[in-house]
């Protein structure tokens, strides 16, 4: 069975990396519509741990994952290859 890639979106919460489509900032007013209409149709996910949201993660599902770690952060990552279990 191959092991599906995990991306790290900070506090212990990942999704899965293939799946992810995009990763922005959530200041602009795209964005900020892009978060309620989720709300709105149940497709928003929240894992900042009640803190400051500082990316948006968009997956190929049309879910939208808030994350407290910034874009770019996220980003580094995203491109890291996922370390092996021992």
């Amino acid at each position: 069975m191959q092991k599906q890639g995990l991306l790290n979106i900070g506090f212990g919460n990942f999704v899965v990396a293939s799946r992810v489509v995009a990763i922005v900032t959530p200041t602009s007013s795209p964005m900020k519509r892009l978060r309620e209409d989720a709300k709105t149709e149940g497709r928003l996910i929240d894992a900042t741990q009640g803190r400051k949201t500082r990316s948006i993660v968009i997956t190929d599902s049309g879910h939208v994952v808030l994350s407290a770690i910034q874009a770019e952060t996220v980003g580094q990552r995203f491109g890291q290859p996922e370390e092996e279990d021992a």
